[in-house]
This record gives C-alpha cells, sequence and structure tokens, in this order.
C-alpha cells in the first residue's frame, strides 16, 4: 500500500471520496470538508493545515482519512491545552501537531474509511507509521484522532495509540408513534415539566417551522448565520464558521440540512441548524436574538426530536456538553479520542493521566445515568 498526502480536498476526486465514505456520516462527505476550505474557515490562516492522507492500493483508492496540521487546540471540543503548558513548561514545542478530526465538530463517527475488502489494522499501521515518519522528519509532537467510533478506537489502540474517554449526551428513539408516546416513559414530574415548556412557548406568541435544506431561501440563510454569530458574539468570541460555509453546503448537500426558525409576530427570533444522517440526527448550530422562557429546549431539542420520531431515525446527537439535557431523556454515552505522543517521557505521563481520568469520567457517566427520567 502506497501512502500520498494531500493538502487540499480540491486535490482528490469528490467521487472517489465519497465512494469509500458514503453519505450516511455526512460531516466525512467531500462535499463538507471542502466547503470547510474552500470558505477560509479552515485554513492556515485559522490553524488548520490540510495534510489529508489517501492509502491507494495499486493505484486504487482504498481508503482516506482527514488529517490537519495545528497550531492550536481550538475547536476540537477533546482538551489537551494543560498537555502543551506541560510541554512549555519544560522547553519543548507541543505544537504543531497532527489532528484527525472533522473541524468544530464533536460528532462520534468513522475517521478512516476504507473498503471493506482491505484489512482495517493493515491500512491503519501503514497510516500510523506514515504519520510517525513524518513527525520523525518535520518535528512535529504527537497525533490525535478525535471522536473515532468504538471499534476504530480499538484497533489504534492496539496499534499502540492511548485511549481517552468523554461523555456526550444523546436521545434514543425506541420505536415511538409520536411525542406523547415518548412523554409516557417519563416520569410524572419530568412529564409536566416538558408539556409546560412546550406549552409556554406557545403562549408567548412563538411557532416554530421546520425547513428542509433545499427549501431554504438565501434571506433565512443570512437570517440563520446572524443568529449563529450572535451566539459567539455574546460569549466575547468571534464565529469559527462564515457565511461563505453555509452557503456553500446549501447548495452542494443541502438534502441533509434541516433548519429550524422559531417565528414571532412574523418576526424570526432564533433559528437552529441540524444535519440529517443515515439513522442520525446531528444538532450543529443555534442562536436567538433575546431570550425567550423555554424558547431553547425547544428550537434545539423537541422540535429535533419530533423529527426523529416523524422520519424514523434512530437516534438524536445534539452536540457537546449540556447536562440539562439528561432531565429530557438524553442518555450519557461514552466518546473516545486516541493519543500517539512522540516524546516517550510524556507519552508515560500523559497515559497515566488519563487512567486517572477515564475512572473519574465513567463515574460522572453513572452518576449522570442515575438522574434519567425515565420511569423505573
Amino acid at each position: 500500500m502506497e501512502v500520498k498526502q494531500i493538502h487540499s480536498m480540491a486535490q482528490v476526486d469528490a467521487e472517489d471520496w465519497n465512494r469509500l465514505t458514503g453519505e450516511a456520516y455526512p460531516f466525512m462527505r467531500h462535499e463538507f470538508l471542502w466547503a470547510l476550505e474552500q470558505s477560509g474557515s479552515v485554513c492556515e490562516h485559522t490553524g488548520w493545515i490540510a495534510a489529508h492522507l489517501l492509502v491507494l492500493d495499486n493505484d486504487q483508492l482504498v481508503a482516506v482519512m482527514p488529517l490537519y496540521l495545528k497550531s492550536h487546540s481550538w475547536g476540537e471540543y477533546v482538551f489537551d491545552q494543560q498537555w502543551a503548558e506541560a510541554y512549555q513548561q519544560q522547553g519543548l514545542d507541543y505544537y504543531p501537531k497532527w489532528l484527525t478530526a472533522i473541524p468544530l465538530t464533536p460528532c462520534q463517527g468513522s475517521r478512516i474509511v476504507m473498503q471493506a475488502a482491505v484489512d482495517p489494522l493493515e491500512v491503519m499501521r501503514t497510516l500510523f507509521n506514515h504519520i510517525k515518519q513524518l513527525s520523525e522528519q518535520q518535528g512535529i509532537s504527537s497525533w490525535h484522532c478525535l471522536f473515532p467510533e468504538l471499534q476504530q478506537a480499538e484497533q489504534l489502540q492496539s496499534l499502540g495509540l492511548t485511549i481517552r474517554e468523554g461523555v456526550q449526551f444523546h436521545w434514543f428513539n425506541q420505536g415511538y408513534r409520536d411525542f406523547n408516546d415518548f412523554l409516557l416513559t417519563l416520569n410524572a414530574s419530568k412529564r409536566k415539566m416538558l408539556k409546560r415548556e412546550r406549552r409556554r412557548v406557545s403562549e408567548q406568541g412563538v411557532r416554530l417551522l421546520r425547513i428542509a435544506g433545499p427549501d431554504v431561501s438565501e434571506l433565512q440563510w443570512q437570517v440563520f448565520f446572524q443568529f449563529y454569530t450572535l451566539t459567539y458574539l455574546k460569549r466575547g468570541s468571534q464565529p469559527y464558521l462564515n457565511l461563505a460555509f453555509f452557503q456553500q453546503i446549501a447548495v452542494t448537500m443541502g438534502e441533509q440540512l434541516l433548519l429550524v426558525l422559531a417565528v414571532k409576530d412574523d418576526q424570526t427570533i432564533a433559528a437552529a441548524l441540524s444535519f440529517v444522517g443515515g439513522d442520525t440526527l446531528y444538532g450543529r448550530y443555534w442562536g436567538c436574538y433575546e431570550d425567550y422562557n423555554s424558547l431553547h429546549f425547544e428550537t434545539c431539542y423537541y422540535q429535533g426530536l419530533d423529527y426523529c420520531i416523524e422520519q424514523g431515525l434512530k437516534r438524536f446527537d445534539s452536540g457537546a456538553q449540556g447536562e440539562h439535557k439528561i432531565a429530557r431523556g438524553f442518555e450519557p454515552i461514552t466518546t473516545y479520542s486516541a493519543h500517539w505522543i512522540k516524546d516517550a517521557r510524556f507519552a508515560t505521563a500523559i497515559a497515566h493521566f488519563l487512567v486517572r481520568e477515564q475512572q473519574a469520567v465513567q463515574h460522572y457517566k453513572q452518576d449522570a445515568a442515575s438522574y434519567l427520567p425515565f420511569k423505573q
């Protein structure tokens, strides 16, 4: 097998890439990764230098892996800034580092996609050896693979990478006929709470619109982008993504987008954008002009649950963090990342840290599960 490195998604044929990745997981599509690059949201200026790896067998593309050379740890949702500080204290450079991830997207999925006929461990070993060689040549400190599926995390662990665990909250569709059918699985107090939150939204004169990506107008995209930007500005930071990114994916993969708009007195007051996968709805971006009672829950969660039930989707992945999701039926699930540290001393120290951290993460997950609102 031969490994080829490219520095832009434009250097690989979109059909060849998508033939391997499929469309069930939207964030590995050529269209998504290329829109990040072409819009300038992901580039050298923003600290994401594309360095994707292709695996060829007799000139045939058999595996692909997104790879970036990172000069910081922003937009990753797996936090290693303390590791970087420890490097600095010892007079060493943690950055740049190699990162295999979907930029700005903490959604689990396959990170190394390959033909079914090839040996996955052989492909991963080939890629890992290539990365180690590049790291020696270019003085790169480490390689990090974020949010792979469990099987892929275990395969990377068998090659010598160290696994880190985290927790997110996902909702699972148990074959509900409608939202009320879901409510019947909750204990009385939480069932009343969810009904009250949905009622309060309507009592404030707010109505919700769910619009499929191809039907979203240019004006609605611009309005959504204003909300998305406000979410960051309220926290004193700049948004990662620009309007050009959203306009591009609206054209190239609009069939996998779902926009929810909240409207009051003919004015749009909030918006949330989700991606539709093969069996999963991925809630990604949200924003509002001003706060309304329970509007965030309705726009970001309950509309998504309605959609999953109507479309028969099995899971709603509403993004990172959010303990408030537990009371609304979102269950704690384990996420994974895999890490290779070139410096043997730091590799040992980090591995010891991750053992202790894993115990704390597992305890947190068990504790969070004890607060789920389902009837016993």
